[in-house]
């Protein structure tokens, strides 16, 4: 049976699998992570080009988040050593920044979460590196639209399985692979908790979404089959068949009538191409 926990003000959290349920403070908190964590991914679209290596840009996510009085919660957990994770092409999530350089064509995601005054804000985007093909911008596009659809599924009343059943059903309408090994996540206080949020499903099942909860939203859609492996550093994972593979993630909260995106773009850039069609 499904546990939730109402939240007062800042008291201590737990991972004890039970479910949040947060009040306005906790709103105002996730507000502020989000719109940060979002600015931060504004600020990395013109840094985003060929010849700049993916160490560059976690220094500049590092350095926006320590410059607004927060930290990469990244940064120590698990032993993960860098601000971000930015996935290259064929990397479905949880790529690692080195000097891997950019160049002409790629796609990528850039996955962000500071820690801002003990409240995790946690988005990522797609990004495109000059003139991508046709193939790899309709995966991006199918994706982005696979969250949105999720989030307009998530509304109190609705199950988890909601949002899982209506990404399922438009990725594989265009014959694109949901991954199945990673999901979204309850986050609040705590950088990962309940619920899981998993990105294929059966409507009216899971969960019963209520007013407080907060989690991710972040499907990982694959040019080709849905199917990952884990790389021998332990973090990064890649497509079996080395087809592409595109991300988006939001943070939002279960209002009383809908949702809150907590980290949608102040500057209107919340999918790729950014300032051209």
């Amino acid at each position: 049976m499904t546990q939730y926990q109402v939240i007062d003000s800042d008291e201590t959290v737990y991972r004890d699998g039970s479910i949040k349920l947060h009040g306005e403070h906790g709103f105002e908190g996730m507000r502020k992570a989000g719109q940060l964590a979002a600015s931060i991914l504004d600020a990395l679209v013109d840094e985003v080009r060929p010849g700049v290596t993916t160490g560059e840009l976690d220094d500049k996510v590092r350095q926006m988040t320590l410059d607004a009085g927060a930290v990469p919660a990244t940064m120590g957990y698990r032993g993960y050593a860098h601000s971000c994770c930015i996935s290259l092409n064929h990397v479905i999530c949880h790529g690692i920044p080195g000097d891997k350089v950019l160049k002409e064509g790629d796609i990528l995601n850039i996955d962000v979460t500071p820690l801002l005054d003990g409240w995790h804000g946690d988005t990522s985007r797609m990004y495109f590196v000059g003139e991508i093909p046709l193939k790899a911008r309709r995966l991006v596009d199918v994706t982005y639209q696979c969250l949105m659809l999720g989030i307009e599924a998530a509304k109190p009343g609705a199950r988890l399985g909601d949002i899982s059943a209506v990404i399922q059903k438009h990725a594989e309408k265009h014959r694109y692979g949901v991954v199945r090994e990673f999901c979204g996540h309850g986050l609040g206080r705590l950088f990962h908790d309940a619920p899981e949020v998993v990105h294929a499903g059966r409507a009216g099942t899971g969960p019963e979404l209520k007013p407080g909860m907060f989690f991710t939203i972040e499907p990982m859609i694959n040019l080709g089959r849905p199917h990952a492996k884990m790389l021998n550093d332990g973090w990064t994972a890649v497509t079996r068949d080395k087809s592409l593979s595109a991300q988006f993630e939001h943070s939002i909260g279960i209002t009383e009538t809908g949702n809150e995106i907590f980290t949608k773009s102040p500057a209107g850039l919340d999918r790729p191409p950014y300032g051209g069609d």
